[in-house]
């Protein structure tokens, strides 16, 4: 029998019989690809114990970890080192690859004369938005109107402010190099507006939009990122650098960015608390991010299949 499909619609609970003579046949996992918000971290954004040692339980059976995350690197880092195992990091929604010492294994950076194109068509969002560059220190993130009071920016802030600059000048003035992608966010209706008037813009084949939403929250954050660039993607070129088939690839995640990553992964599991949107397209399902889902998971789908 092939590999598990990803639109075959489970019970809530997923798959209760791990002895199922099916899992004989199924490929071995080589690769186990994470998202981070949503997904490895609880709701209140702590990484759970049960989470860790499931995570250091596959590393321990071979399998190889990546967080794949809309999260810069920086602010994917802290969490990265409360895991005590290697790691691979998909930051920014795919457009760097990077080792946890900051060096950088693959990029799919946005055209500076592309992104000076999205600001001028973008002008009535000029309080949210921001743009990102592959840099090693200060002036990462460059914004011109951003109000970082905001009650949904500001812990970002607090956390990341060491590499977050103003601009002296316009925004657009700022790309003497090609970034890393040009970022916005606000309310989900308004963000919803951006992103449908981004995807219908001419030239729109020159960029990809990546949005996150928190309906909860009423906060959604929409990434602009370089052609052909996603969490899925950039997982691709990274599955294909290893050597390895999407059969042999298992994608954890709960929101819209994660939807191009659970579509490539051969064994694609969906959070409990993922949007209904996600939720609907009919991947596996195993618990919330504050029941252990993760871990539920990790041994359900991977640690339960014979080793090679």
């Amino acid at each position: 029998m092939g590999p598990l499909h990803r639109r075959r619609r489970p019970s809530p609970g997923g798959d209760r019989h791990p002895g199922d003579r099916r899992r004989a046949s199924l490929p071995v996992i080589r690769l186990l690809a994470i998202d981070i918000d949503g997904t490895l971290l609880d709701s209140r954004g702590r990484l759970p114990e049960t989470h860790r040692d499931a995570v250091v339980a596959a590393v321990a059976g071979g399998v190889e970890i990546a967080l794949v995350t809309g999260r810069s690197f920086h602010f994917t880092r802290p969490i990265a080192d409360l895991l005590p195992v290697p790691l691979t990091l998909v930051v920014n929604n795919g457009a760097l690859v990077k080792k946890t010492d900051g060096a950088t294994e693959m990029r799919n950076l946005l055209r500076r004369g592309v992104a000076r194109e999205l600001l001028e068509a973008t002008r009535a969002y000029e309080d949210s938005v921001a743009i990102v560059f592959d840099r090693p220190n200060e002036r990462q993130i460059v914004f011109e109107r951003m109000d970082w009071t905001h009650p949904h920016r500001r812990g970002y802030y607090e956390k990341n402010k060491a590499f977050i600059a103003e601009a002296p000048a316009p925004l657009a003035e700022m790309l003497t190099e090609d970034p890393v992608q040009v970022m916005f966010n606000g309310g989900v209706a308004s963000m919803r507006m951006l992103v449908d008037a981004l995807r219908s813009l001419p030239g729109a084949e020159r960029y990809t939009v990546a949005i996150t939403e928190y309906e909860p929250r009423d906060f959604s954050l929409v990434d602009v990122n370089g052609p052909n660039c996603s969490k899925g993607t950039t997982l691709a070129r990274w599955t294909q650098s290893r050597g390895w088939t999407r059969d042999e690839v298992m994608a954890v995640g709960d929101n819209l960015n994660d939807v191009e990553m659970l579509d490539f992964a051969g064994t694609a599991v969906v959070m409990g608390n993922a949007s209904q949107a996600v939720k609907r397209r009919g991947y596996q399902l195993t618990g919330t991010n504050d029941e252990g889902g993760l871990a539920a998971a990790i041994r359900l789908h991977l640690l339960s299949r014979s080793s090679p």
